[in-house]
């Protein structure tokens, strides 16, 4: 699956529902889009923005429970694994708990690790968070299989926002071939084909975000070339 991430901090209204037309391209464009941000405040707008103009799956993907909104269609209710600060724990969980079920919103608990992609992410900087180094794959590996036995759905492999370097294919291989629920991949995918090699490696979804604020013009590149239908 391709997914595009909509950081509300940068969004243009105008200029995300000309680009979700793309959802109509003979090969699918994206097959849902995360809507949320390190810092980023409410989601309603974008929310809306989005289902004006597409009729794919919004799915939160919050920073702070002043993110949340029930009009998304799910919640990716995340646990920032390679933090110790009970804020990003727990705390915040708790925070949003009593909003998330009175919404009746579908939320699926998703262990969160970031790996290092070569520069100081925002999520690092904010949460204090040390990423994981890419060449300890057994350390990843490890910190996947926990986040599965803790009960988690999914596992997001963060390379980080405007990373240099993405989530190499042979940890994404390694986390694959080591856990046994779906694998999420996002940070510093600028090409179709860092994309195609993400999913041959083993991903399940690929998130793209900050290469597409920077470059909307890639868009139609990156769907007339995905390998994933």
């Amino acid at each position: 699956m391709l997914v595009r991430l909509v950081d509300p901090d940068k969004f243009d209204a105008e200029t995300l529902q000309c680009e979700t037309k793309s959802c109509n391209g003979p090969k699918g464009g994206f097959d849902l889009y995360f809507v949320g941000g390190t810092t980023a405040g409410d989601c309603t707008e974008v929310v809306q923005s989005i289902r004006k103009s597409c009729n794919k799956p919004i799915v939160l993907f919050p920073g702070s429970p002043r993110q949340f909104t029930p009009l998304a269609d799910a919640l990716l209710y995340l646990t920032l694994m390679n933090s110790r600060n009970p804020l990003y724990l727990i705390d915040q969980h708790i925070q949003s708990a009593d909003d998330i079920v009175f919404s009746g919103i579908e939320t699926i608990p998703m262990g969160y690790i970031l790996v290092d992609g070569g520069r100081k992410s925002s999520t690092q900087r904010l949460t204090g968070a040390e990423p994981l180094p890419q060449q300890n794959t057994d350390d990843i590996v490890r910190m996947a299989r926990t986040a599965q036995l803790l009960g988690k759905r999914l596992i997001y492999l963060e390379a980080g926002s405007g990373a240099m370097t993405p989530v190499r294919t042979e940890v994404i291989r390694a986390v694959r071939h080591g856990t046994s629920i779906p694998l999420i991949v996002g940070g510093g995918i600028r090409s179709a084909a860092a994309m195609n090699d993400a999913w041959a490696a083993g991903a399940d979804m690929v998130v793209i975000g900050n290469h597409f604020e920077e470059h909307p013009e890639c868009i139609a590149e990156f769907i007339q070339g995905r390998t994933q239908t």
